[in-house]
């Protein structure tokens, strides 16, 4: 924590932006001249029937739960054939790549045991297509084809019964209509719909979305320019990362202290987010692009094709320069 800076440990109740004043919950008004929402991300459980109540046992697990995840490594050992379903909600997410990447991975466990061709993977996704930018989508079709890979787009994962092992997917026909799907599943990882916490969402700040509405470029609110936001919480059309918010924090510093001296804002955040897609054991494809979905690549070859050496960088550089770095705001 840096000097001169008062830590206070209590959760926020509600926004009250009109009286510049964050009240917490333990009834305290805090006021402020000028106020920066980094809130993170909230995981809604409750929102899949039945989830909470079999999350961790029955074949179902969450590498979204600190609790359960080593549950997840325990499914993918044990299975030997059957149905291996992998679930990405139809909200936004942290870390976008993370849904993808255990299905990779587990896949690759199941070839490297000679189980593979006994189990069926299944991706049933909320999204519309596997990655937004065709270059890298192209690679992770491919993947998924070494991996006979099932996949199902704009499915919502509407209730769990972990018990009978099946799953309620929701989608849409050639009609139009509402489609209902029950799958069965041996083992089933979950990626949980998620959200701006509940006091963002339910407050003035929020866009339609429940976000914190704020230009995408300079990161200042839309109606409240004393309010900046960045991170998971902000209304951000970009992957939620966090290279993302390495990128967005310099320029919210520079736009915050120019509206503290009343002069415009120069700084512009361009939608630069990173994905690090492992696609297996050793082998790893980032994607790194911004809000016109055109890549920006760091390395001075083909980031599109799967890479041992990119492996490495997510394996051994970026923990180092997440704790050394970038957590004490030095890169």
């Amino acid at each position: 924590m840096p000097k001169g800076v008062h830590w206070i440990q209590q959760r926020v109740d509600r926004l009250e932006p009109d009286q510049n004043q964050v009240i917490l919950d333990n009834r305290t008004a805090v006021s402020y001249d000028y106020l920066v929402v980094a809130a993170g991300i909230q995981l809604n459980w409750k929102d899949v029937k039945g989830l909470k109540e079999t999350l961790g046992k029955n074949g179902v697990c969450s590498n979204y739960s600190f609790e359960h995840a080593p549950y997840t490594f325990e499914c993918i050992r044990n299975l030997k054939a059957g149905n291996a379903i992998f679930h990405n909600p139809h909200t936004p997410v942290k870390c976008g790549g993370a849904p993808h990447k255990i299905m990779y991975m587990a896949a690759d466990y199941f070839r490297k045991h000679g189980v593979l061709n006994k189990i069926n993977i299944q991706y049933w996704s909320g999204g519309t297509r596997l990655f937004s930018i065709p270059d890298y989508e192209k690679t992770l079709l491919e993947v998924c084809k070494r991996g006979n890979i099932d996949l199902h787009f704009y499915q919502k994962l509407e209730e769990i019964d972990g018990p009978s092992k099946r799953a309620k997917f929701v989608g849409f026909g050639p009609d139009n209509k509402e489609v209902e799907t029950w799958v069965h599943f041996d083992m089933i990882h979950v990626t949980p719909p998620q959200s701006a916490p509940d006091f963002i969402r339910h407050s003035p700040l929020a866009n339609s979305g429940g976000w914190v509405d704020v230009d995408k470029h300079s990161l200042q609110h839309v109606r409240y320019p004393n309010i900046f936001s960045l991170g998971d919480s902000a209304g951000l059309p970009t992957s939620k990362t966090g290279a993302a918010i390495r990128k967005q924090a310099p320029v919210l510093v520079e736009n915050l202290l120019a509206a503290m001296k009343g002069i415009a804002l120069a700084a512009s955040y361009d939608g630069y987010t990173s994905c690090p897609v492992l696609t297996g054991y050793g082998k790893l494809m980032l994607a790194e692009f911004d809000y016109n979905n055109q890549r920006k690549e760091t390395f001075p070859f083909d980031q599109s094709k799967e890479r041992w050496s990119m492996y490495a960088l997510k394996r051994y550089v970026l923990p180092w320069l997440y704790w050394a770095k970038i957590l004490p705001g030095t890169a």
